[in-house]
């Protein structure tokens, strides 16, 4: 099977800790002023901080651009999104 070709490198650019455009996004988990969960080429990216806002969202592009102050950034070892709509739990108890 041939990999879609509209896949997109992952990259992410913070500047200032206050603004940044995250590339390579296939989805949004969650977000809120504390948190933004975000699902990439490169596994699940979670974005800690204060007042945190998402100012843009194209899945289209696979482009997102976020605002407020950053404390952290952390990925987890792989997509943890749910595929073909089961849920975690369901995929824990198999």
């Amino acid at each position: 099977m041939e990999e879609k070709q509209n896949r997109k490198a992952h990259s992410l650019q913070l500047t200032d800790r206050k603004k940044g455009c995250i590339q390579g996004v296939r989805d949004v988990n969650s977000f809120d002023e504390k948190e933004i969960s975000l699902v990439t080429e490169a596994g699940t990216l979670s974005i800690k901080g204060e007042g945190l806002h998402v100012t843009r969202l194209d899945l289209e592009k696979q482009e997102v651009d976020i605002e407020g102050k950053v404390d952290s950034l952390v990925y987890s070892q792989g997509i943890t999104k749910a595929k073909g709509g089961e849920g975690m739990l369901k995929r824990l108890f198999q």
